[in-house]
């Protein structure tokens, strides 16, 4: 028989599947789970709590998947393998996405730690074989960042930015840019120019014009959006 708060972290799983965790309220995730509202209290500390418990929850799903992406004898691949893997989870769990890489509170998911760690090794492999332009962590930092990016943007306006073509031709700037395994990209050329003003900005590479005024209008929306 399942525990009190199995059932609260089960009940609230589910009601994640279709709504946003703001929306959620305590009364319904104590209806479905078939316990009183000061229980809620006692296994979690607050409805925060246990929004943080279920985050965690979502991590180590989002990590066991990352586990069982293939290892290659390329590990440039092999990063843009993980690229999609991610991009998939975040489309798959809108809801609980959301709630995992925004926090609200003090209290946040320390898996996100080792989701860089794992991503870490994948880019020390890139090393390993001369094929990294710049320092492991900042390499990692740098498409940790961007990977979230266009999750969030293609969750938030799935009008505008749900075309994969965006999230692979930002995959291929980024991995491109910190591996020196750079493509010539035609499919979106606007979101490629972006991502790689992003990375020239992340990795200090970017030209400076010591005479400009102003910052450089970006467009307001990518072709064909």
């Amino acid at each position: 028989m399942s525990t009190a708060r199995e059932r609260i972290l089960e009940a609230t799983g589910e009601l994640l599947a279709t709504q946003d965790a703001l929306a959620i309220s305590t009364r319904a995730i104590c209806e479905r789970a078939k316990v009183g509202a000061p229980e809620i209290y006692r296994q979690f500390g607050d409805k925060q709590g246990l929004l943080t418990a279920v985050a965690d929850i979502g991590f180590e799903r989002f990590l066991a998947e990352k586990r069982r992406n293939p290892l290659t004898d390329d590990p440039v691949a092999d990063l843009r393998t993980a690229w999609d893997s991610h991009v998939a989870f975040a489309l798959r769990n809108p809801h609980l996405y959301r709630l995992m890489f925004t926090p609200t509170g003090d209290a946040k998911p320390q898996a996100i730690k080792e989701a860089q760690a794992i991503l870490l090794k994948a880019v020390e492999r890139c090393g390993a074989a001369g094929h990294l332009r710049t320092a492991p962590e900042l390499a990692g930092q740098s498409i940790l960042s961007a990977n979230v990016g266009v999750c969030m943007t293609a969750l938030s306006f799935p009008d505008l930015f749900r075309d994969p073509a965006i999230s692979f031709a930002v995959r291929d700037a980024v991995i491109g840019k910190v591996t020196g395994d750079e493509r010539e990209d035609t499919r979106i050329g606007t979101a490629t120019v972006l991502a790689r003003t992003l990375l020239d900005t992340l990795t200090g590479t970017a030209p400076v014009d010591a005479t400009a005024t102003t910052p450089p209008v970006l467009p307001r929306s990518l072709p064909g959006a």
